[in-house]
């Protein structure tokens, strides 16, 4: 069966903002909100920003308000997208020979004015991006994410492909019944990629899997 869609994940996939944001995280923003305990990154990876505040106040002795938080993670994320994170290579030259087959999506935790800031920086074309804050539901790991871009798209989870880095994104992709490309991105060697279909580490891979699932393979 060919696949009729691709849905890929920002953070860690289109961009290596992944490593910035552990970084980050781990050196600035958890240790700040969470004074008195060691949060792992890797907790929080593939969340929504604003879902992580109300997980950490769940879980933990938070010093930092979900406004300051914002806040917080708005000022970062401008510096990663702006400044540091790099484009997937070969993606720019795959993107447009890609959409004339099939629709191709961002599918992210990350809020619109982020997602804007990559597809600027890079003048990328998709034919649908979807956020987090699109959906009246949880972000990832639940499915409703993955529903959603499907029903976007106009094309059944069953024959959409889904490229995810982290393992709430893979979980996500997984239970809405995508086929889940689970790339090893290197960015925090901690997390488990093992429920994807098919697992890659490389760009060139990831490509290749993906024009394979599509059909798009001579």
């Amino acid at each position: 069966m060919h696949h009729e869609a691709v849905l890929f994940d920002m953070d860690g996939v289109l961009v290596d903002s992944e490593h910035y944001w552990v970084e980050c995280e781990e050196r600035d923003i958890l240790p700040w909100a969470v004074p008195d305990a060691t949060v792992e990154p890797s907790e929080i990876t593939g969340m929504n920003y604003r879902e992580i505040h109300d997980y950490l106040v769940e879980h933990y002795d938070v010093a930092v308000t979900k406004a300051e938080w914002v806040a917080r993670f708005d000022e970062t994320a401008a510096e990663i997208y702006a400044e540091h994170a790099a484009l997937l290579p070969g993606f720019d030259g795959w993107l447009p020979a890609a959409r004339g087959d099939v629709p191709v999506a961002v599918v992210s935790s990350s809020p619109h004015h982020w997602i804007d800031l990559v597809r600027e920086r890079f003048d990328l074309a998709f034919d649908a991006r979807v956020s987090a804050e699109d959906i009246d539901g949880p972000g990832k790991p639940a499915p409703d994410i993955y529903e959603y871009a499907a029903d976007v798209v106009d094309v059944a989870p069953d024959r959409c492909v889904a490229v995810e880095d982290s393992e709430h994104g893979i979980a996500s992709a997984v239970a809405a019944g995508c086929t889940c490309v689970g790339y090893v991105s290197g960015a925090d060697d901690s997390l488990d990629h093992s429920a994807a279909d098919h697992v890659v580490d490389s760009p060139e891979e990831l490509l290749a899997t993906v024009d394979e699932l599509l059909g798009r393979v001579d």
